[in-house]
C-alpha cells in the first residue's frame, strides 16, 4: 500500500525528531529541510504529497516559501506547525496555499488529524484556535493579499535576511545576486518606507509585521 510522501520542514532539531516519531510507522518521511530555502530545493527534488512546516524559518520565513511551493509542487497539501496563534498569521498562510494549521501546543494526535483531512481534500484548523478568530478569517474578503507595505517579492526577501542580522555579502550569497544589488533594493525599501538607517528598518518591518520573526 503506498504511503503518503510527507517533507518536513523547522530550524529545530528536536521538533523535527518529534515529527518523525509521530508519522514514520503511517508515512513515508522523504526528507527534511532547516530552513525556508532548503525546503524549496527538497520540495522541487522530492515532489512530496504533504509538506509540514513552521511559519518562522531562517532564510526564507514559511509563509513566504508557501508560495513558492504552491507554483512548484501544485497538488502537495501544506501543514503549518507553529507557535503562531495570531489571526493574521493564520489568514497569510491561507492565503499562500496552506491547507492546515496546527499549533505546536495542539495534542500529538492533532497532527494526524490534519495529514487525514488535507489528504482527503479537506482543510484543517486547530480548534486551540477560537471560533471568533475563525470566524475573522472566513469572513475576508476573497482574494485578500497579505500587507507586504507595498514591497516587491525581492525586496520582502532582502528585507527578511536583513531582520535575521545578515550582511549584504551574506544576503547575496543566498539570493544569488551582486551585494550591490543588495544595496540597492535596501535603499529602495529605505526610500519607499520613509525611513533612515537599516536599524530603523528592521525595527519598522518587525513591529508592522513585515516579515516574520525568526
Amino acid at each position: 500500500m503506498h504511503k503518503p510522501r510527507v517533507l518536513l520542514a523547522d530550524d529545530h532539531a528536536l521538533i523535527i525528531e518529534g515529527f518523525k516519531r509521530i508519522l514514520e510507522n503511517r508515512y513515508d518521511l522523504v526528507g527534511t529541510a532547516p530552513d525556508g530555502r532548503a525546503l524549496i530545493e527538497s520540495a522541487k527534488t522530492l515532489q512530496p504529497d504533504v509538506i509540514i512546516l513552521d511559519v518562522s524559518m531562517p532564510l526564507l520565513n514559511g509563509i513566504d516559501a508557501a508560495a513558492h511551493l504552491k507554483k512548484l509542487c501544485p497538488t502537495a497539501k501544506l501543514i503549518f506547525v507553529t507557535m503562531h496563534a495570531d489571526r493574521e498569521y493564520v489568514r497569510s498562510a491561507f492565503e499562500a496555499g496552506a491547507s492546515a494549521y496546527v499549533l505546536k501546543r495542539s495534542a500529538v494526535d492533532e497532527l494526524e488529524q490534519a495529514i487525514r483531512a488535507v489528504l482527503s481534500g479537506h482543510s484543517y484548523i486547530t480548534p486551540l484556535i477560537t471560533k471568533d478568530l475563525l470566524t475573522v478569517f472566513l469572513a475576508a474578503p476573497s482574494g485578500r493579499t497579505s500587507d507586504t507595505g507595498g514591497l516587491t517579492v525581492r525586496q520582502k526577501e532582502v528585507l527578511q535576511l536583513l531582520t535575521e542580522g545578515r550582511t549584504a555579502k551574506d544576503i547575496a550569497n543566498v539570493l544569488k545576486i551582486s551585494p550591490r544589488t543588495v544595496e540597492f533594493h535596501k535603499g529602495q525599501i529605505l526610500e519607499h518606507l520613509q525611513l533612515e538607517n537599516t536599524a530603523d528598518l528592521i525595527k519598522y518591518a518587525l513591529t508592522h509585521g513585515l516579515v516574520t520573526p525568526t
